[in-house]
């Protein structure tokens, strides 16, 4: 077995079946960048049949990363495989990802078909995405509930034709770490061409058990995890990234492989980021990248600290990004570092006229706020990546009144189509009457799911991120928006989020259709 742990990252597709997590092609590139920069080993960009959104931002994740493996998602299908190879034919290096469900419950109850079936269904999927790269990974989906006996026929099939990657998907979150590590061994041990692939695991953490799991099959000769930044996935999440290759990394007693080809400094960076374009924020006690990961307030704790790191701290937080030096901007900074900042943050401009623009924001917030960090700069440009051709909504003023013993009352004015409009609202605050006011003009019919606020740096001046989750139909979107004023912020985000909830959207997901 290889000493290296392969690190799959899969943020952009797992992650964004979170409800509300949808990302854009041009924020889906951005973490894909900040993945590279990590030295992540794949990347699995999305879930190309999906939709026309999806298939574009893997094509596009496939032209702009040159150093990770690039993957697309596709079920045992001719049209998934064939819509993955196309998305990915651009890409320096890609693996297309295929599966069928192979637990009994999933076989008779969602497929309608017998295990022969499926087992011939999976060795068609593995020999037509070899027609389109060598690199075939295949998962039997569910694998955690599937009869092991079935699991070793199907996985000894594809291995014969072409799957050099064999993932075991704990796919609702059901095993235990005795009990899947023991099933990885018996994989590993019982199927007489396992030497010829390497086997991979994909955990999810509905019982709080995604990493544990996870490094159980590590510890029994899994070579390959599959995991999220900042544990983002559908229902509970997935595996966390950080959380995996950290304890691998300080843990090296324990287990037998290493990640020391990760650039760990990238991880606290890329939480925030992702943390920052899905709206999903971190709490504060979450292992290696909450605010709290490396806080001592106890007495003893700190005394120990002070004395010897090691007493209290198993690993430097400077290890995985959170003392890294950086450059803290302000209203004297010129483009010439401005530009070069956002570079270094893995964000480059297509025009000249986009980086005026951006900078522009940038002098406006810095008028408003003395310091300017990373961390404002990332909210700065995810709020300014709007798509302007979906903009049919622009906040052009904002109003509002709010004193003691008096109703709050907001008045708004939005560029709906080209043309200016108002509105004036009263509310039981002035978020709400803001909320109200715009909704007057919009007219959208949604429903607010989630308001929620986060200060993006320390300080009373500090910019506040608004995210605001909408629904309608079905659909599921997130709008973020930000500003040292946290009501100005708030209409933005539901203003942002409006512009996505109008868009007409055909997506199918990736563990639903006909097999």
């Amino acid at each position: 077995m290889s000493d290296r742990l392969v690190i799959f990252d899969t943020t952009l597709r797992d992650g964004e079946q979170s409800p509300g997590a949808s990302m854009t092609r041009d924020e889906k590139v951005r973490i894909a960048k900040a993945l590279e920069r990590m030295h992540v080993d794949i990347i699995e960009a999305g879930f190309p049949i999906a939709s026309p959104g999806d298939f574009d931002a893997v094509q596009a994740v496939a032209r702009s990363i040159k150093d990770s493996t690039v993957c697309g998602l596709a079920r045992a299908l001719d049209k998934d495989i064939d819509r993955a190879g196309e998305a990915l034919k651009d890409a320096n290096s890609g693996r297309i990802h295929t599966f069928i469900a192979t637990s009994p419950i999933h076989m008779q109850m969602k497929l309608r078909m017998e295990p022969d079936q499926v087992l011939e269904q999976a060795v068609r999927a593995v020999k037509r995405a070899r027609q389109y790269t060598d690199n075939v990974e295949f998962s039997p989906e569910d694998a955690g509930r599937s009869e092991a006996d079935f699991l070793c026929r199907i996985l000894e099939a594809v291995i014969d034709a072409g799957a050099g990657t064999l993932n075991i998907p704990d796919t609702v979150g059901y095993n235990v770490p005795e009990q899947f590590g023991g099933l990885i061994h018996s994989l590993r041990e019982r199927i007489p061409n396992a030497d010829k692939a390497v086997f991979s695991v994909h955990c999810h953490n509905d019982l709080g058990l995604a990493v544990a799991n996870s490094l159980s099959a590590v510890v029994n000769g899994a070579r390959q995890v599959e995991c999220t930044i900042n544990g983002l996935g559908e229902r509970a999440g997935n595996a966390s990234l950080e959380e995996i290759v950290m304890a691998v990394k300080t843990r090296k007693d324990i287990f037998p492989c290493n990640v020391d080809h990760l650039d760990t400094t990238e991880i606290v960076p890329t939480s925030r980021l992702v943390a920052g374009i899905t709206g999903f924020a971190v709490q504060p006690n979450k292992a290696i990248v909450g605010a709290n990961a490396f806080a001592h307030e106890s007495g003893i704790h700190q005394d120990g600290v002070l004395k010897s790191r090691e007493t209290y701290e198993i690993m430097r937080a400077e290890d995985v990004g959170w003392s890294a030096n950086r450059m803290v901007l302000g209203k004297h900074s010129g483009r010439n570092a401005f530009r070069t900042r956002l570079v270094e943050l893995g964000v480059e401009f297509a025009s000249e006229e986009e980086l005026n623009d951006a900078f522009a924001r940038f002098k406006e917030l810095a008028d408003k706020k003395h310091e300017i960090y990373d961390e404002d700069l990332q909210a700065l440009v995810t709020e300014s990546n709007l798509d302007a051709e979906n903009e049919n909504f622009r906040l052009l003023a904002l109003r509002v009144c709010s004193e003691t013993g008096e109703t709050p009352h907001a008045t708004v004015t939005l560029r709906m189509d080209g043309e200016e409009q108002a509105a004036d609202s009263a509310g039981s605050g002035p978020v709400d009457a803001a909320f109200r006011a715009i909704e007057q003009l919009a007219d959208s019919g949604t429903e607010l799911l989630l308001y929620s606020v986060n200060n993006i740096t320390s300080g009373t001046d500090a910019q506040g991120e608004v995210t605001v989750r909408l629904e309608k139909g079905g659909r599921i979107v997130n709008g973020q928006g930000a500003d040292t004023d946290i009501v100005i912020a708030s209409a933005r985000a539901y203003v942002n989020a409006l512009n996505k909830i109008i868009v007409p959207e055909s997506r199918e997901h990736p563990q639903t259709g006909d097999v």
